[in-house]
């Protein structure tokens, strides 16, 4: 037995996608999709620090107003940001105004911007696990919060000097970019996947 749940249109979903309307579409059109670049995948990473502690609608309803205030999550850009630029971001209402992930999302931006171009995406989709070895969850107790490979990931970045990315939030940045798909065995965007 699933614990998928139908939603509004009938189809059966994860039950943590019918709680808001966001999540729904979140839900259905990005979570677990694959995402590659390595301006997008610091943007997760970014959003994912920043949900550490929080409620992923919390950060999901901010988005428009991370991607502003940290210009388009475009590494060089962020990487120039001077202290002044942290000061701003503190007083910005459209982000979650904690200094210590600010501060990371600046160090990682000046971190990354001295790899070569598609080694953030090279080095984080080499630890996306054989799917073939995962069978597909029945309900949510069947997802772990964290697996071998996420504690590998948050590792080999934390020696990179990447801060903020323990093997939890690793493992939630593989689920949000499709590194994993843990989406339940009948739901509808598992099955739009296969």
């Amino acid at each position: 037995m699933s614990d998928a749940l139908a939603g509004p249109d009938g189809a059966l979903r994860c039950p943590w996608a019918l709680s808001t309307e966001d999540y729904v579409s979140y839900h259905d059109e990005e979570w677990g999709r694959p995402v590659h670049g390595d301006d997008a995948l610091y943007e997760r990473l970014c959003l994912e620090a920043f949900q550490s502690g929080l409620s992923w609608i919390t950060i999901l309803r901010r988005r428009p107003g991370f991607r502003a205030a940290f210009a388009g999550f475009d590494i060089a850009s962020v990487a120039a940001f001077t202290d002044a630029d942290k000061e701003r971001l503190l007083g910005d209402p459209g982000i979650i105004r904690n200094r210590a992930k600010i501060e990371a999302t600046v160090a990682n931006a000046r971190v990354l911007a001295d790899w070569a171009p598609g080694e953030l995406d090279e080095l984080i989709w080499s630890f996306a696990p054989d799917p073939g070895t995962r069978p597909a969850p029945a309900k949510l107790s069947d997802v772990p919060a964290v697996t071998d490979e996420s504690t590998a990931l948050s590792k080999t970045l934390k020696k990179r000097g990447i801060r903020f990315v323990g093997p939890t939030t690793a493992y939630a940045l593989m689920q949000a970019c499709g590194l994993v798909d843990d989406h339940l065995v009948d739901c509808v965007a598992r099955k739009d996947t296969l």
